[in-house]
C-alpha cells in the first residue's frame, strides 16, 4: 500500500516527503489522439498504429524522453503521484526515446484526475525505441495513481530497454473505498485491472515491435508488492516473475493491519505524553520492531490512524454506522472509533471480505520479497515473515527468495530526515530485479534468504550488493 502513500498528497504540505480480455481480442477506442510521429525518431514511425485492446480512451505521443527527466518537462508524468517515494541524492538514468501510450478502460469511478479526465482504471504504457524483448508491469502503491512508479521503477527499467506499463488499480485516493463496489471490491478490482493492463500490454508490445515479449515480469512497492504476490499466486501464466517490495499482506484470520493498527491508535498516545512502558511493550506485542520508536510520532500523524480507518472502511463499513471512515484520530473510548476495533469480534461477512482478497503463498512463478526490519506501517514480522511462511507451507519456497535489510523502512522518502538510522531500499529492490531476470533468463539462482545489516560506508542512496 505504500498503503497510504498517497497520505502525502492528502493531507498536503504537512507531509515531508500514498476482467476478462482475450489477447487477441482488439477493440478500436472510442477516442484515440495521436501526436504527430517525429522524423528524428524513427522508432515512433508505427505510433498510429498503436491500439490498446478495451481501452475506452487513448492518447499517444512521441517523446525524447521518457524517464521524468524528459516527462516532467514535457508534461506526460505527475510529480505528485511519486513524491516521497525516494530518498534526496537518487540517481536516475535519462534520455531514453520512445512512445507513451497514455489512457482508460472502461469504469464508473472517477477518483483520478490525471489528463484532465476524472476518469479512474487510467494506466500509462511506455515503449523506448530500444527494445530488449522484455516487459514490467507494475500497479500503483498505497492509493496513488498510475504514475507512481514512474520515478523509483519506470526511469531504471526502461533505460534498460524494458517496456513499462503500470495502472492505478482503478480507484485512487482516500476514499478509494467508495467506487460504489460491495465490501473488498474496490481491492478486488486492483486484481483485474492489473490482469487487463497486463494482456493489453503485450497486445501493444506486439503491435509495436512485431514480435511478442520474451519475458514479462511485476514489479511492485507496498499495495504493488501485494499484487506481484497475488498475480503470482493467482494468474501467473502472464508473467515470468516478480519483485515484491513489502507488499500488503491480508489474512482473513490475520494477521493483517486490522490487528496492529488499531493497537497502534489505542496505545501510542500514552506512549507518547507519558512514555509509558507498558504501552510501548503493546506495541511491540502487536508486531513493531524494538528501535522502530523514532518513526512513531510520523507515522501515528500521518499513516496509521488514515490507513486503519480507510481500509477498515473497505472491508467493514458497518462498524462506524453511517460514519465515512470513522472519526480521525479519536480516542479509545469513543463510539465507533477506530482505535477500539476488534477485527476478532466483528462478522464472519468481514473475514470473508477479507478472504476473498486474501493471498496464500501458492506462487506458481519466481518471486523475490525485499522488507525494512524498521518498516512501521507494514511491520516485517506481522507481513513478510509471514507470506515467507505461507510460501513455505505451500511447498513453493524453491519458487521465493526473502532479503531482509537492517534500517530500512516503509517509504525512502524518510531517509533524509534520519540518515544515521535508515537505509533506502530502492537500490536494493533493483539489485533484487536484476537478480531475478538472470533466474528466469539464465536460471542463475539468486542468493539464499537472508539479513543485509545497514551499510556504515559507502553510497547507500544509490548502491545495494545482494
Amino acid at each position: 500500500m505504500t498503503v497510504i502513500t498517497s497520505v502525502r498528497r492528502q493531507l498536503g504540505a504537512a507531509v515531508a516527503g500514498a476482467v476478462g480480455l482475450g489477447l487477441a481480442a482488439i477493440a478500436v477506442p472510442q477516442h484515440v489522439a495521436a501526436a504527430p510521429p517525429t522524423p528524428a525518431e524513427p522508432g515512433c514511425a508505427r505510433m498510429s498504429e498503436l491500439l490498446v485492446p478495451q481501452a475506452e480512451m487513448q492518447k499517444t505521443a512521441c517523446l525524447a524522453d521518457l524517464t521524468t527527466a524528459g516527462t516532467v518537462a514535457s508534461g506526460h508524468t505527475n510529480p505528485n503521484d511519486w513524491a516521497g517515494l525516494h530518498a534526496s541524492g537518487t540517481r536516475n538514468p535519462s534520455g531514453v526515446p520512445g512512445i507513451q501510450v497514455d489512457g482508460y478502460f472502461p469504469d464508473t469511478s472517477t477518483s483520478n484526475t490525471n489528463n484532465g479526465w476524472r476518469h479512474d482504471s487510467q494506466f500509462v504504457i511506455r515503449l523506448p525505441d530500444a527494445w530488449n524483448g522484455k516487459v514490467v508491469i507494475t500497479g500503483a502503491p498505497g492509493v496513488r495513481a498510475q504514475y507512481a512508479n514512474d520515478f523509483i521503477l519506470g526511469d531504471w527499467v526502461l533505460a534498460q530497454g524494458y517496456a513499462f506499463a503500470s495502472t492505478d488499480k482503478g480507484n485512487t485516493g482516500a476514499r478509494f473505498y467508495a467506487d460504489g463496489s460491495t465490501p473488498g471490491g474496490s481491492v478486488r478490482e486492483w486484481h483485474d485491472r492489473v490482469t487487463e493492463l497486463t494482456k493489453a500490454t503485450k497486445v501493444v508490445v506486439e503491435q509495436r515491435y512485431g514480435r511478442a515479449p520474451r519475458h514479462t515480469y511485476l514489479v511492485g512497492i507496498s499495495n504493488g508488492g501485494y499484487l506481484t504476490r497475488w498475480q503470482l499466486e493467482n494468474r501467473p501464466w502472464l508473467y515470468d516473475g516478480g519483485v515484491d517490495w513489502e507488499g500488503t499482506l491480508f489474512r482473513a484470520e490475520g494477521p493483517t493491519m486490522f490487528h496492529y493498527l488499531p493497537t497502534a491508535l489505542r496505545h501510542y498516545p500514552a506512549y507518547a505524553a507519558t512514555g509509558s512502558e507498558e504501552a510501548r511493550q503493546a506495541m511491540l506485542e502487536a508486531g513493531f520492531e524494538e528501535g522502530s520508536e523514532f518513526l512513531w510520532p510520523f507515522h501515528y500523524s500521518y499513516y496509521w490512524d488514515l490507513t486503519q480507518r480507510i481500509y477498515r472502511e473497505e472491508f467493514d463499513p458497518d462498524y462506524d454506522g453511517s460514519l465515512d471512515a470513522g472519526v480521525p484520530f479519536c480516542q479509545s473510548g469513543v463510539a465507533g472509533c477506530d482505535a477500539d476495533y476488534d477485527y476478532a469480534s466483528r462478522p464472519a461477512s468481514v473475514k470473508e471480505a477479507v478472504r476473498i482478497v486474501e493471498l496464500t503463498g501458492n506462487i506458481q512463478r519466481p518471486l523475490i520479497t525485499l522488507h525494512g526490519d524498521l518498516d512501521a506501517l507494514l511491520p516485517m514480522r506481522t507481513d513478510s515473515n509471514i507470506y515467507d511462511e505461507l510460501v513455505e507451507d505451500s511447498h513453493q519456497a524453491r519458487l521465493h527468495r526473502y532479503y531482509r535489510f537492517g534500517g530500512g523502512t516503509h517509504t525512502d522518502g524518510l531517509y533524509s530526515t534520519y540518515p544515521d538510522r535508515l537505509r533506502p531500499l530502492l537500490p536494493c529492490a533493483r539489485s533484487a530485479f536484476q537478480a531475478l531476470d538472470q533466474w528466469v533468463r539464465d536460471h542463475v539462482k539468486p542468493p539464499k534468504d537472508g539479513f543485509y545489516p545497514k551499510p556504515t560506508t559507502g553510497d547507500v542512496v544509490n548502491t545495494c550488493v545482494l
